[in-house]
């Protein structure tokens, strides 16, 4: 896979004095309590892979969103081929022949492969009708591009992720763009699709296209690369030659000499009785025998890029993936989990990443943080609405949920709010074994001390926490064992109180 080293790599590498496809200058974007872009310089050059790193929160999506004209920045400038531009909207950027592969996918799930390749731009016969044939004609030509075998009259939703995160870069290819932006691409790709995919965005590079590729594998960055910028903190660390950017000196760039060691909970005295094993868990095309264990009393963080497995290893425990295979031991007992419910029967708590999936909008606030225990809060057969008030009343104030007033349907708060009210249910429920994952994911920055603190009471009182977060500082503040998932298999199992920020990158890509 060295697409960016081939033998014309020399003839095509741009000149300093080559004036740059793009320039984006001081560009500043602010949001309540976060500077996602602190006055950002970036350029792009005709016929480069300009690859852009950086952790979770750096700013690397920020920055194409607004180039891509679905953001505003609040100042600076953005120049293409000379020309400022004043104000980008996704449709000036696409007759700019500016092409976004986004992280999260934008396909419409009930239309086919081609509807979607041509979404909005459909080709049209002489009498202004959709020409059926010839769109399905040409998305099959962007497939072949690619090198994948898709049919493109089938429906979007019964793909794979990998599949449909090719559809959408095919959608990108099909409207010739010159300018690419490319957001954790190949996260859900194997290896040979990746591969497929450097050699598309190779010729690409060949014949004058500029490409943003943001990526964390630190490993793709000599395949694919020939300059290097970094965001630290919404603020550019550094660009540099790719031949200067060895892994030591781009882990330092990302993670930054100012960032000292978390200070971390007191662990575990030792190791408590074992609450949940996982033997060879596995599902198709994401997870790949994985096998570990959480005990009583401990944090066991699991770490990992995006794709990694992590997402579909929590879905796997708690019931929510199919053609789950390998087996789940709860204290010592085999269970069978096949859903939601019966997880929760046999003691297991998960805080998702989609939050808002798991409220009942119209709902009040106590309804919602009592759901896990709703056959728990009855007297004579009826809900006591007194005592689940109560329960709620303190968590409201625990978490400083706003407005703290009990009787407003969660679908009038905030999102980090109706977050917090999620993270409140699992906290109240007598779980013995919670997954949270990205726990503090969305909840304002003064709330995080106290998410933390309760998960401390928890494991004081015997609770095993698997705790899934992208977020290394957390993760070295709170887990006694990191688990380093790659590929959907655990690449490593480290000592929380030894691991580092660099270690886990390393590890990780």
């Amino acid at each position: 896979m060295s697409v960016a080293r081939d033998a014309d790599h020399a003839e095509r590498e741009p000149t300093a004095s080559q004036a740059p496809l793009l320039r984006m200058e001081q560009i500043d974007k602010r949001y309540p309590g976060v500077h996602a872009l602190d006055h950002v310089d970036f350029e792009l050059r005709r016929g480069e892979v300009h690859v852009l790193l950086g952790e979770n929160g750096a700013g690397k999506s920020t920055l194409v969103k607004i180039l891509s004209g679905s953001l505003a920045p609040d100042s600076g400038r953005i120049v293409i081929d000379d020309r400022e531009m004043a104000a980008l909207t996704p449709e000036r950027a696409a007759e700019l022949g500016i092409g976004m592969v986004y992280q999260e996918l934008s396909l419409v799930p009930a239309l086919s492969v081609a509807e979607n390749i041509f979404l909005g731009q459909p080709p049209r016969n002489r009498l202004g009708l959709v020409a059926w044939p010839e769109m399905v004609k040409r998305a099959q030509a962007s497939l072949d591009e690619l090198g994948v075998d898709i049919d493109p009259r089938v429906e979007v939703r019964s793909l794979e992720v990998a599949r449909q995160q090719l559809t959408e870069i095919a959608r990108v290819l099909a409207r010739r763009p010159k300018i690419v932006l490319l957001d954790e691409p190949t996260s859900a790709l194997s290896d040979a699709e990746r591969e497929r995919l450097f050699e598309t965005i190779g010729r690409m590079a060949a014949s004058g296209v500029g490409i943003v590729y943001i990526s964390h594998r630190l490993a793709e960055v000599p395949l694919i690369g020939q300059r290097v910028t970094v965001l630290r903190d919404g603020r550019v660390a550094g660009s540099l030659p790719v031949e200067q950017a060895d892994e030591d000196t781009m882990v330092q760039m990302m993670v930054g000499r100012s960032v000292g060691q978390p200070t971390r909970r007191k662990p575990v005295s030792g190791p408590g009785r074992e609450l949940l094993r996982v033997e060879d868990l596995s599902v198709p095309d994401a997870l790949h025998g994985v096998s570990l264990e959480v005990h009583e009393g401990e944090v066991l963080g699991i770490f990992g890029l995006m794709g990694a497995g992590q997402y579909e290893l929590s879905r796997a425990i708690f019931g929510l993936e199919k053609d789950v295979s390998g087996s789940i031991f709860i204290e010592g007992r085999k269970v069978e989990i096949a859903d939601p419910r019966t997880a929760i029967a046999n003691g297991l708590g998960l805080l998702t990443r989609d939050r808002r999936a798991e409220l009942v909008p119209m709902q009040p606030i106590p309804a919602n943080i009592t759901l896990a225990r709703v056959g728990q809060r009855r007297v004579w057969g009826l809900l006591d609405g007194d005592a689940e008030s109560r329960a709620a009343a303190a968590h409201v104030e625990d978490l400083g949920i706003q407005p703290p007033y009990l009787d407003r349907p969660v679908m009038h708060l905030s999102g980090g709010n109706q977050q917090k009210v999620v993270l409140a249910r699992w906290l109240h429920s007598e779980a013995k074994i919670l997954i949270f994952d990205e726990p503090t994911r969305g909840v304002d920055v003064g709330a995080k001390a106290e998410v933390f603190a309760l998960m401390t009471d928890l494991l004081q009182k015997g609770v095993g926490v698997m705790m899934i977060s992208s977020e290394m500082p957390e993760l070295l503040e709170m887990a006694d064992r990191i688990v380093v998932m790659r590929g959907g298999r655990i690449a490593a199992e480290l000592d929380g109180q030894r691991a580092s920020q660099e270690e886990l990158l390393r590890r990780a890509s």
